[in-house]
């Protein structure tokens, strides 16, 4: 560590613990924003240079920025608050990364013992309140606990099902002396042991299964990505090796390439008639690494009605949760798919091609659809144009996309095609607008020579834009390309589709000028409003050297098809070309008890 010798005996302040701690599990990174319950810690950052401290304006920016940089990279993102406030505001990103298993450690500041539950100047029950939002939380009194606690923490946020963790740590322990123990000579506490290897009489059950079938299909998630780039390899392994067909959650993009052969797109309320179809039609399902989010499965009763369930996941909680399966496989993702490429390689029993071939027929006939389908216009850019030429424009560089949520990240999903993990950030669990731009904050921070795009609604972008300021800040150039319908799109769509076209409060009156914006923050500002000018826009947001604030003008009242209304099943969705409003009020429960 540079800057002041903090080695005597292994003797330190607690603050210097801070430090010493966060440097020896791998920390180079820190998103925060200083009070006086972390003045100590931050008095230490200012005398030392391994750390970087990257100041954020709202310690939600803290936090999703943090999940950006560990999405990225595979590493643990680590966000420093103060006490009250700043814990108080932690918890979107805190939830957030909880439902979308990113592996986060978020240091808050407290008081100082004596004042606990004194009603104290910013003092709030930090680890009551983010209990329900993390993995596990800890309250540090004693300065000698507070160097395993941390290395603790980083082991349970990484371990397992990845996930957020809060150390909380009053100020007084900040200030007194105690000893240092280094990872090496800490003991894990608790009970807390992740089963990493699957039952290895149920993956051969599961490959035997597979063996069998007739209409197969493999439903990944989030979990393939989570367990690291060789999860990835052995997937396209195992789909190479048994030519089943492939879809994925929203949080499993780039697992499997966009352009491999195999790939439906993705699955669930906004997924693909291909991949929606095969899942209701399957007769054998192998889940990986997902959980059957509601977004996913549609109505349960009517959710892939006639199909034996293979689910392969790290999360015992997760596993016959909300859909009841015939093979569990409790482990880690790599290492059962490791086990299953090798026996599935090993036995003599493959799969049925011409069952497969038939199966594979009717894909065909399913693609043939078009279920992306939707009105081109040489007056106004439509926005799954716009999506289109940005893929078309970054494909082929080193480029990481976070979004904000709504129609635009729908879009995305649907048209942006993802070819290796790591290169996708979006919040799917707990669908937090503002998520998107200090997510490519964070994501540009680890990555600084690539292209970091956050692909941004009208009003989503405007929850977390003072991070533009830290974007400015560090040279950070990611690019914020604004699909400005005026609207709160999805609001607006289940408003015309749901609640007889009664817009309450979904139109945007009072938009402010985006490429003014840009330039107040000392970013550059770019406008864009005809399709035909469109690539050339493109191109100079990628050319610019700073943070850009791109204003997409597109069509005001789209659609995001195609839909599965709520309480309805995959084999009911509504595609584009069926999408009046006839169709939609068919569609919908008779007493219309549907929710967003």
């Amino acid at each position: 560590m540079t800057g002041k010798d903090t080695q005597n005996d292994g003797k330190m302040t607690g603050a210097e613990i801070v430090l010493r701690a966060l440097k020896d599990n791998g920390v180079e990174h820190v998103f925060g924003y200083p009070g006086g319950a972390v003045l100590p810690i931050y008095d230490e950052i200012f005398q030392q240079d391994d750390i970087q401290h990257i100041l954020v304006r709202h310690e939600q920016g803290a936090g999703h920025a943090a999940e950006g940089y560990a999405r990225s990279t595979g590493k643990p993102g680590v966000m420093l608050v103060t006490s009250g406030p700043g814990a108080t505001n932690a918890v979107t990103p805190l939830q957030d990364a909880l439902m979308d298993s990113i592996p986060l450690v978020c240091l808050s500041g407290q008081v100082p013992t004596t004042l606990i539950g004194s009603d104290a100047f910013q003092e709030c029950d930090t680890v009551g309140i983010t209990r329900p939002c993390t993995k596990h939380n800890w309250l540090v009194k004693d300065v000698n606990d507070l160097a395993a606690t941390i290395h603790e923490a980083f082991r349970i946020a990484t371990t397992g099902r990845p996930g957020p963790v809060v150390v909380d740590i009053p100020k007084d322990v900040q200030f007194a002396t105690g000893t240092y123990t280094p990872p090496a000579a800490t003991q894990p506490k608790g009970n807390y042991k992740p089963k990493m290897q699957g039952d290895l009489e149920r993956i051969r059950a599961a490959v035997e299964l597979m063996a069998g079938a007739r209409r197969p299909v493999i439903y990944s998630g989030g979990g393939v990505v989570n367990s690291g780039p060789e999860a990835s390899q052995l997937l396209r392994e195992l789909v190479e090796l048994t030519g089943f067909p492939i879809t994925s959650t929203l949080m499993g993009l780039g697992s499997y390439p966009a352009s491999g052969k195999n790939w439906l797109g993705m699955l669930g309320m906004h997924g693909t008639y291909e991949a929606n179809m095969a899942m209701h039609d399957c007769d054998v399902m192998v889940c990986i690494g997902a959980r059957f989010d509601d977004r996913i499965t549609g109505r349960l009763n009517a959710f892939s009605p006639n199909s034996k369930k293979i689910h392969i996941d790290i999360d015992p909680s997760s596993i016959n949760k909300t859909v009841r399966v015939d093979v569990p496989i409790l482990g880690d993702v790599g290492r059962v798919l490791e086990d299953m490429v090798r026996l599935w390689r090993a036995t003599a029993n493959k799969a049925d091609k011409s069952h497969l071939n038939d199966w594979w027929e009717n894909i065909t006939r399913w693609r043939a659809r078009n279920s992306l389908a939707y009105r081109p216009n040489d007056d106004v850019i439509m926005p799954q144009y716009a999506i289109q030429r940005l893929y078309e424009k970054t494909k082929h560089l080193d480029t990481y996309i976070t979004t904000e949520v709504g129609q635009h990240q729908m879009w995305a999903a649907q048209f942006y095609g993802f070819e290796k993990p790591n290169r996708w950030m979006t919040s799917g669990g707990l669908g937090t607008m503002g998520y998107g731009l200090p997510a490519a904050l964070g994501a540009q921070i680890a990555h600084p020579e690539s292209l970091v795009i956050d692909i941004a609604g009208d009003a989503s972008v405007q929850m977390t834009m003072q991070e533009m300021s830290s974007a400015v800040q560090y040279n950070a150039p990611i690019k914020i390309f604004i699909l400005n319908n005026q609207y709160m799109g999805m609001v607006r769509q289940w408003q015309q589709l749901l609640h007889g076209n009664r817009l309450s409060n979904s139109y945007t009156e009072a938009m402010p000028d985006f490429v003014l914006m840009a330039q107040a923050f000392g970013a550059h500002g770019i406008r864009c409003e005809k399709p035909g000018d469109l690539d050339d826009a493109i191109q100079e947001m990628i050319d610019v050297k700073k943070p850009v604030l791109f204003d997409c003008r597109v069509a005001n009242l789209a659609n995001c098809f195609p839909m599965i209304p709520s309480g309805k099943a995959h084999n009911e969705m509504l595609l584009p070309d069926e999408a009046t409003d006839e169709a939609v009020a068919n569609a919908i429960d008779a007493k219309g008890r549907q929710l967003v």
